[in-house]
């Protein structure tokens, strides 16, 4: 009988902007969570590259990952991650090679192929909506840079070649799925908001792997909603934060993310509350002991060899003591 090793839990964030705080605050605020994160036993910190957003202050992704480096040791740090149809293959190399020297062996680069844009932003970006057509190409150029042992090339990355940085490809379809499985690297799925095809894309990249001098056997990440608290209506009345936000998102009103409220039948639609409620199935809010069987049945069933979390929040506290709760679950392999 095979037995499933304990999956390693890492927390993804988007350095979340709350209702009547500015951008500093998020910046602080962040820090602490990867501080909290770190000193949980976590093994990364992800922040993730989105244009436009007033909640999000961390699309200058790079930039804000030096600051977190130097703000913690031991964790693992990264993007996840950065939309590489927005950027030159060489200037990400350059970027995260800098990463690299900085803060050494311990810099993950996923990679997007979703423009995460509108097409306005596209343009101020100068990209067109057809910027992620050779996706494939271009994660296979950047790889290039970052794997290089020598600058035999017409163009080599200066910081970034021989720093050999991880790369992920993350998605939430079947083409992230192949493109993972064909160039042998670790794949994570965007679950937390994107949950319909998990079940195929996961299996599709196990069954298709091709395993390389990256990675051996297949890897999948898993990303999930997680807020504990102890006391489960807590935690739930916390996490109609997040519920508002992917609100927003279904009526293109964008803004900050919203305080909590206590009732959101006042604020949806029955056909917008199914649409918020599908795209965060993979959502486990309540106390310790509520959570735990049904994460428990999760793992067992999706067998992940690591998950992800994120809890876009308003309530700052509240995002921190739901990451030291996370080892009373006694479900992953913390360091």
């Amino acid at each position: 009988m095979n037995h499933q090793p304990t999956p390693k839990l890492s927390y993804l964030d988007l350095a979340p902007i709350a209702e009547g705080r500015s951008i500093a605050d998020g910046v602080k605020q962040t820090v602490a969570i990867a501080k909290t994160a770190e000193k949980a036993g976590l093994h990364r910190y992800w922040l993730a590259e989105h244009h436009n957003m007033p909640a999000v202050a961390s699309a200058a992704t790079a930039v804000l990952l030096s600051h977190i480096g130097a703000q913690t040791s031991r964790i693992r740090i990264g993007s996840g991650g950065v939309m590489l149809p927005n950027h030159s293959p060489l200037v990400i190399a350059e970027q995260f090679g800098t990463l690299q020297a900085l803060y050494g062996d311990r810099i993950d680069l996923g990679l997007g192929r979703a423009p995460g844009s509108d097409g306005a932003t596209f343009r101020a970006l100068r990209r067109t909506m057809h910027s992620a057509d050779g996706f494939p190409q271009d994660v296979q150029e950047l790889m290039g840079y970052l794997y290089a042992s020598d600058a035999s090339n017409d163009v080599t990355a200066y910081p970034g070649m021989g720093s050999r940085v991880p790369v992920w490809i993350l998605g939430s379809s079947l083409f992230g799925a192949n493109l993972a499985a064909k160039l042998g690297l670790p794949y994570a799925f965007a679950s937390h908001f994107a949950p319909r095809m998990m079940g195929d894309a996961t299996a599709h990249y196990r069954q298709y792997f091709q395993p390389s001098t990256h990675c051996q056997q297949p890897y999948v990440m898993l990303a999930a909603n997680l807020l504990l608290a102890n006391d489960a209506d807590e935690a739930h009345y916390h996490f109609t934060s997040a519920q508002q936000s992917a609100l927003q998102l279904v009526r293109g009103n964008l803004g900050k993310v919203p305080r909590p409220v206590a009732n959101m039948d006042t604020l949806w639609h029955p056909q917008e509350q199914a649409f918020v409620e599908q795209s965060q199935a993979v959502s486990f809010v309540g106390g310790v002991d509520d959570v735990r069987p049904k994460l428990r049945q999760f793992i067992d069933t999706y067998r992940p060899d690591e998950l992800i979390v994120a809890a876009n929040i308003w309530e700052q506290d509240m995002r921190l003591a739901s990451i030291e709760l996370t080892g009373t679950l006694e479900l992953f392999a913390l360091s």
